[in-house]
C-alpha cells in the first residue's frame, strides 16, 4: 500500500483541500496537509476555459510538473481523462505519475460505465501505482433511481480496479451509511456547507473528504467582497498573507 493510499485507511477520513495553483497549494502545505489536490474549475478558470470540457490537458500536466514534486502528497483531478479512448488516458497518468503525483481522480460525467471502466483499468496498467479515485456523477446529473445506477457504477470501477470511489452531491446520512456498507474501497464525497459536517461524515464512514472548488470559489468571494469594500469606502476585513508571506510560497 501506497503512502497515499495509507491515508485513506487511517482514524479518521482524508480531509483532501484542492488547490488550483503552486502558491494556494504551498500555503495549504503549510497549514500542514500532507495531500493536496487540483481542482479542474479552479485550472480552467484560470486559463480562461471552461470545466470539464476536456480542454485543460496540457494546463493540468503543466501543474502537476510544478506541483509534483512538492513537500505533500498530489491527487490531480483530471475531469475524464481528457480523452474518450482509454489508452490516452492511460498515457497522461503515467505522464502524471513519471513528474510527481500520486493519484488521479477521474470522473464519468455519466458516459457509458464501460468506458469509464475501462479508462480505470488502462490508468492502472499505465501507472499501477496511481491512486485511482473513480467518480461518478449520478447524484449530480442522473435520473430519478440514483441510488441503483451509483451502486452499479461504482461496482463496476471497482473491478477494473478503482483504489477508491468518488460520489459528488450524495449528502444524505443514510445514503453515504448504506454506499459505505456496500463498499470494499474508500469513499469519498464532496464537502459541502449545507451537508454534514465532517464529524459526520467520520462517524459514517467516509474514508476521504474532498473540498472541491470551494476554497477557489472562496477566494474569489473574498476577492470581490475586498474591492467592493474599498469602493465604498471602507477598509477590508479579514485576513490577507502578506507580500512577504506570498513570495515566501515560490520556494
Amino acid at each position: 500500500m501506497t503512502r497515499f493510499a495509507a491515508l485513506h485507511h487511517s482514524a479518521g477520513p482524508l480531509l483532501l483541500p484542492n488547490a488550483w495553483d503552486h502558491a494556494s497549494a504551498r500555503a495549504l502545505a503549510a497549514q500542514g496537509f500532507t495531500a493536496i489536490g487540483t481542482t479542474s474549475l479552479g485550472v480552467a478558470a484560470a486559463a480562461g476555459l471552461p470545466d470539464g470540457a476536456a480542454g485543460t490537458r496540457d494546463e493540468t500536466l503543466r501543474l502537476a510538473l510544478t506541483l509534483g514534486r512538492g513537500p505533500f502528497l498530489l491527487s490531480v483531478d483530471a475531469e475524464g481523462g481528457f480523452s474518450k479512448v482509454p489508452e490516452e488516458v492511460g498515457e497522461f497518468a503515467r505522464q502524471l505519475a513519471v513528474v510527481g503525483a500520486v493519484g488521479i481522480n477521474l470522473e464519468d460525467g455519466l458516459a457509458p460505465a464501460a468506458r469509464h471502466a475501462a479508462k480505470t483499468a488502462a490508468v492502472k496498467s499505465a501507472a499501477p501505482g496511481l491512486f485511482v479515485n473513480a467518480r461518478t456523477d449520478t447524484y449530480w446529473l442522473g435520473g430519478h433511481d440514483r441510488r441503483a445506477e451509483t451502486l452499479a457504477r461504482l461496482d463496476t470501477y471497482r473491478q477494473a480496479g478503482a483504489d477508491g470511489v468518488f460520489v459528488p452531491g450524495l449528502t444524505d446520512p443514510a445514503e453515504i451509511a448504506a454506499l459505505v456498507k456496500h463498499l470494499d474501497v474508500p469513499l469519498n464525497v464532496l464537502y459541502s456547507p449545507s451537508g454534514p459536517t465532517l464529524t459526520c461524515l467520520t462517524d459514517l464512514g467516509v474514508r476521504r473528504v474532498s473540498l472541491g472548488s470551494l476554497l477557489y470559489r472562496r477566494a474569489l468571494g473574498a476577492a470581490l467582497e475586498a474591492v467592493a469594500e474599498v469602493r465604498e469606502g471602507r477598509a477590508p476585513h479579514g485576513p490577507a498573507p502578506t507580500y512577504d508571506d506570498v513570495q515566501a510560497l515560490s520556494g
